[in-house]
């Protein structure tokens, strides 16, 4: 798939996640929706280039402990 098609795919669930907000916040949606939002937000969050660094950062540092622990 094209980065152009990823992209755009990617700003339609965004917005359909924002319309899903707003949609349960007054009601008209039932709880199943706000959990895709919930699950949406958190995919996108971890997409991010500060979180995927982190989780990086994260396991090199459990590798050296486990390397410590293994001498």
């Amino acid at each position: 798939m094209k980065d152009e098609n990823v992209e755009t795919m990617k700003s339609a669930g965004d917005a359909l996640s924002v319309f899903t907000v707003v949609g349960t916040l007054i009601e008209m949606l039932p709880s199943i929706a706000a959990m895709f939002t919930i699950v949406w937000t958190g995919i996108r969050i971890y997409e991010t280039d500060t979180v995927k660094g982190a989780v990086s950062k994260a396991a090199e540092w459990a590798k050296k402990i486990r390397r410590k622990d293994g001498e």
